[in-house]
């Protein structure tokens, strides 16, 4: 099952990156148990980022253009109102944003979450770019406990437990 969800996955990626077609990001998260931490990677295609965080801002934004700061600092805000880490329902850990990248026509955004206590699960809330496109797909791959899983969050099902 999961082979056949990566395989679509990639394939959706794929026909997105060619037309543009579909509004998707990959979430990529591994538990650090030594660390006691998150550690995400997030794809999501530039310039579908840059119309959401250009939503209240007075010109437009450019990851070309834009100051890297003013970027950084906008990014940070976006992430923090769209994704929620916890251990439990209601749980809001704090995000810390590593940085970003380019590639190709996406950014990679890199992010660490550090956790209270060892855990066997973690609740998510994703809703990135939700607002902004609603056919938008966040596929999550979550790698903890030497299991690997994966999930689908979409408008109207934002929030899922996952368990290791």
């Amino acid at each position: 099952m999961r082979r056949l969800f990566l395989f679509l996955a990639s394939c959706l990626l794929s026909l997105a990156a060619a037309a543009h077609a579909y509004h998707a990001s990959i979430m990529e998260v591994r538990y650090n148990s030594q660390k006691q931490q998150l550690e995400v990677a997030l794809k999501v295609f530039t310039d579908d980022f840059e119309k959401a965080l250009s939503v209240g801002q007075p010109r437009a934004i450019s990851f070309e253009l834009t100051p890297r700061p003013q970027i950084t600092q906008l990014t940070a805000e976006l992430l923090r109102k769209s994704l929620a880490f916890g251990t439990k329902p209601g749980e809001t850990l704090p995000l810390q944003l590593i940085g970003f990248e380019k590639d190709h026509e996406a950014h990679w955004l890199y992010l660490a979450v550090k956790l209270p206590k060892p855990t066997n699960n973690l609740v998510l809330r994703h809703k990135l770019l939700v607002d902004t496109f609603r056919d938008q797909m966040n596929i999550v791959n979550l790698e903890a406990g030497g299991k690997k899983q994966s999930a689908l969050f979409r408008d109207g099902n934002e929030e899922q437990k996952l368990v290791w």
